[in-house]
């Protein structure tokens, strides 16, 4: 039997690769909201006001009053492979910002409708720039106070196979007020507002990490809550767990962040889960928000494109601190206060 000949090999079309490259960061609205907050994170934000319409998918923006970004940087900005984060591996190595400006926006403008309209410090006025099937029109004059604004509109409108598997307006909506609500609970620095359709859903002002946690996760895991606060040596572990009346049927109220990026890991998932075993039913699921703070170099956050899996190099240490810790907060001996670093766990 004769063989087909092989196709010759071929480069992809810039446009396809982007957004081929887009699917692994860009699965849904939330995905996309959750990008761009982390860029106005990275920018030094304290104000963040998010307008979505039809769950996102029709339209996010996200206005912040960060740094900005010059007219000079805006091409750049959704130019894929471009940062103003990392210059070097090393850097990629010991990254503590939460993402890559140029990429997630390069990503979004692949896949939706973006216009950026910036105003970075000293300028006279804001900037505006939009894309299109990956191509950049000119910056042009915009008027805007400071900081920047980002729209994407019509979410996988060129990509029509992907919109098909997007689900209803209502479920990702939900989805999105998910991603603001674990962006909000690790910046309780920064003030968040959420609209949908015209009408505002939520709003965080600005407050400390307890007061931001008792907000998004309500009044009843306030009252069947625990605070925690340890260190030993490099590691610290604080937030507030749940105790046993206050548990769930599902994972819904579980959250968990390593240097202030939400986290799902397995690792840390299985300290959680020993430290409930012995005051929790086996089919029951406790409820908490913790926060992990350990030297950059000591994780790896680049394993997932989405950057929600982690990698430590001292494992077993970090899991018998997190264990222990929890352990006996749960046991209800008073947590130190993390000053002293004598603990050995």
């Amino acid at each position: 039997v004769k063989m087909p000949a092989m196709p010759a090999i071929h480069l992809l079309p810039d446009l396809l690769v982007s957004q081929i490259a887009a699917g692994e960061v860009v699965e849904r609205p939330a995905s996309a909201l959750k990008e761009l907050l982390e860029n106005s994170l990275d920018a030094g934000a304290r104000d963040i006001r998010v307008d979505l319409e039809e769950g996102g998918i029709k339209l996010i923006r996200v206005a912040d009053d960060g740094a900005g970004i010059g007219p000079d940087d805006l091409p750049l900005a959704l130019t894929r492979h471009a940062t103003s984060k990392i210059a070097s591996l090393g850097d990629l190595e010991r990254v503590v910002s939460l993402g890559f400006r140029g990429e997630a926006l390069a990503s979004i403008a692949a896949v939706a409708r973006v216009t950026v309209s910036s105003r970075a410090g000293g300028q006279p006025h804001a900037w505006r720039i939009g894309a299109l099937d990956g191509l950049l029109g000119a910056p042009e004059p915009a008027a805007l106070g400071r900081g920047t604004v980002v729209e994407a509109r019509d979410l996988f409108f060129n990509t029509p196979a992907r919109r098909k598997f997007l689900k209803t307006a209502a479920t990702e909506y939900g989805h999105c007020d998910e991603s603001l609500r674990r962006l909000a609970l690790a910046h309780p620095e920064c003030a968040f507002t959420l609209s949908h359709n015209g009408k505002v859903s939520r709003r965080f002002p600005v407050s400390d990490w307890q007061a931001r946690a008792l907000e998004v996760l309500g009044e009843d895991f306030a009252a069947a809550a625990r605070a925690l606060d340890e260190s030993a040596g490099p590691l610290r572990l604080f937030g507030l767990a749940g105790l046993p009346a206050y548990s769930r049927a599902g994972r819904d109220a579980q959250y968990l962040f390593v240097n202030g990026r939400f986290v799902r890991d397995k690792l840390l998932a299985h300290a959680i889960r020993e430290a409930y075993r012995d005051v929790l039913h086996h089919d029951r699921h406790p409820a908490f928000a913790l926060f992990l703070e350990l030297p950059p170099e000591g994780v790896d956050v680049n394993v997932h494109p989405a950057k929600t899996e982690v990698r430590f190099r001292e494992g077993r240490g970090v899991h018998q601190f997190v264990f222990h810790v929890l352990e006996r907060g749960l046991g209800g001996k008073h947590a130190n206060t993390g000053q002293d670093g004598d603990d050995k766990s």
